[in-house]
This record gives structure tokens, sequence and C-alpha cells, in this order.
């Protein structure tokens, strides 16, 4: 009986977001459609229904999953250890060293491949 209470609870979640993604489209098409009307007025209707249909979502099961993670993420975040401005510098500058070097080594290892195929066919400078 429970599992039975479960599907028709995803049936109606399902619903609830298909008619979100709905109403999120009619609102990008009448933000195009309505061209004749203030931007401020479209895009403030827009912002509206965005908002309508992000709180229709949350009333789901996936989206408070979705809402969970979005918490989770930005707390994993303020855990970070962020490096100092010294040490991006110092990375920044390595990488580009080395980018320099392989690429220096492989325009000398084209120079040389081309040489020696040119020697070996004839063809070529």
């Amino acid at each position: 009986m429970a599992a039975k209470a479960q599907t028709q609870e995803s049936g109606l979640d399902t619903l609830k977001l298909w008619v979100a993604i709905l109403l999120l489209g009619a609102g990008v098409f009448g933000f195009y459609s309505l061209d004749d009307v203030s931007v401020l007025y479209r895009a403030l209707g827009l912002v509206g229904i965005a908002l309508a249909a992000v709180a229709l979502a949350y009333t789901t099961d996936k989206g408070r999953r979705a809402w969970v993670f979005a918490q989770d993420a930005r707390t994993e975040l303020r855990r970070v250890v962020w490096p100092t401005r010294t040490e991006t510098v110092q990375t920044t500058l390595i990488v580009l060293l080395i980018v320099l070097l392989v690429g220096i080594f492989l325009w000398l290892l084209d120079m040389l491949l081309q040489w020696g195929f040119g020697a070996i066919t004839g063809v070529g400078g």
C-alpha cells in the first residue's frame, strides 16, 4: 500500500515538474513575443514566472533534493582553502613556461620529422 502511495506521489511530482517547465517556456515565449511592451515589464514578468516555476518545482521531491544539493555544495565551497595571490601567480607562470617549452619541443620535432621525410622521399625543401 505504501508503494502505491509513493507511485501516486511520484506521478504528481512528475506532473508538477512538467507544469513548471511549461510555465517557464511560456514565460520565455511571452518575453520574446510581446516585443511591443517595455523591456522592464517583460523582464519583471519573466522573473516572476521563473520564480513561480521554481517554487512549483521545489514542492516536488526532486526539487527539494536539488535545493539540499545546492546548499551542500555551497557549504563545501566555503570549506575550500583558496590559494593566495602569490601562489596563483607562481602556478600560472609555471604553467605558461611548461606550455612554451612543450610548444618549442613539438615545433623542433616537427621540423626534424619534416627534414627526415624530405630526405627519405626527396619531396619538400
